[in-house]
């Protein structure tokens, strides 16, 4: 898609000419007469300012439709009510730790079971698939280690045993991936992430091509009642707006900023898939993280990620916190790994950063 298509598909249907779209904040909409309706009913089944977002972004994922929720996890929550006890679901190994504690609670309350297997590993997922597997969650670059997953063959693998395929496109988004046309079933991001862009609103978006998934998740949208208000669709549509020139300006410096950590004595691993403005490092053990985390200046200390502003989040006490130990120590999440969310601002800022703030995380050295 072409980049001045993001801000074209963002701009409003409205008939007055208005290039910001209305909030419409109104709960409850005026029936014309019995029977009849303006379309628009109840402000929980459907929104105006929420519909030209879900338009604007099933246009940008080439979807049938798109279903805003009011946060990502809400999101992820909307697709497991497609599921039944006695399912199963086949699940990246590395992942958002958010994502492994509910599906935890699914397991424990609802008696869906929630696989986890190596992506990068096709034989040991093919292995994996029993009779009650029903779907494929993945994450094609995964949180925190950055792998990337050849989604390829996955999509053939699940159309030969009638599986769906959900991919969590958050660290992509529909600029740098668009997985319904490469064969996903659904796609979902926490929109809190890059789609919003300004680390000012929360929110999570759904979105499907087949029209009679389509209609199930809009019920069951409709029924779960975790829709997004009028103000943060707002936000979200402003976001697209610019959102192929914050993906193009965090790649950049989330690839130059991976090249020059390989370079540093107090970097160990460099994980970055090549894609997106989301890496990991892992520091030397001779380096202090809470060290590295007090002298930040410009870098802030934050969990979250794909704003305007560059972040670095601590997965072992933040992200993560609430998977098992022995888990974490599976995943590779230890305590000298951290996570950075590349920003937008000026390169040399943010190498700057980093490199004095290491600079006083060494053990043993008083700044």
């Amino acid at each position: 898609m072409k980049d001045t298509e993001f801000a074209q598909i963002a701009l409003t249907q409205d008939t007055t000419g208005a290039i910001a779209n209305p909030i419409h904040l109104s709960t409850a909409y005026q029936h014309p007469h019995l029977g009849e309706s303006t379309g628009y009913d109840y402000t929980r089944t459907k929104n105006p300012t929420r519909s030209a977002f879900e338009e604007a972004f099933a246009r940008l994922e080439l979807g049938t439709a798109a279903f805003a929720t009011s946060s990502g996890m809400a999101a992820i929550q909307l697709i497991c009510h497609l599921f039944q006890p006695g399912d199963e679901v086949l699940v990246s190994f590395d992942l958002y730790g958010g994502t492994f504690r509910l599906f935890a609670h699914y397991e424990s309350h609802y008696d869906i079971h929630f696989t986890y297997v190596d992506f990068t590993n096709y034989d040991e997922v093919q292995r994996a698939i029993t009779p009650q597997t029903r779907a494929l969650f993945i994450e094609p670059i995964s949180n925190p280690q950055m792998i990337a997953i050849d989604l390829q063959p996955y999509y053939k693998l699940a159309r030969q045993h009638d599986l769906l395929t959900i991919i969590d496109n958050t660290f992509l988004t529909p600029y740098l991936s668009i997985p319904l046309v490469e064969g996903a079933d659904i796609v979902l991001h926490s929109a809190t992430k890059y789609i919003g862009g300004h680390n000012d609103v929360l929110a999570g978006v759904v979105t499907v091509k087949d029209d009679s998934l389509a209609e199930t998740l809009g019920s069951y949208h409709n029924m779960m009642g975790a829709t997004l208000s009028p103000f943060d669709s707002y936000l979200l549509q402003r976001g697209l707006k610019t959102l192929h020139l914050r993906m193009e300006r965090a790649e950049s410096n989330a690839r130059r900023l991976a090249e020059r950590c390989k370079e540093l004595e107090a970097i160990s691993e460099v994980l970055y898939s090549g894609q997106t403005g989301m890496l990991s490092l892992r520091l030397n053990p001779h380096y202090d993280v809470g060290l590295l985390l007090k002298n930040l200046k410009t870098c802030i200390f934050a969990e979250s990620l794909g704003g305007t502003e560059t972040f670095i989040t601590f997965p072992y006490t933040q992200t993560h916190v609430d998977m098992p130990d022995e888990e974490k120590a599976k995943r590779g999440i230890d305590e000298y790994l951290i996570r950075l969310s590349v920003g937008i601002e000026h390169y040399d800022d943010i190498e700057q950063d980093i490199i004095q703030a290491l600079n006083q995380a060494q053990k043993g050295v008083v700044a």
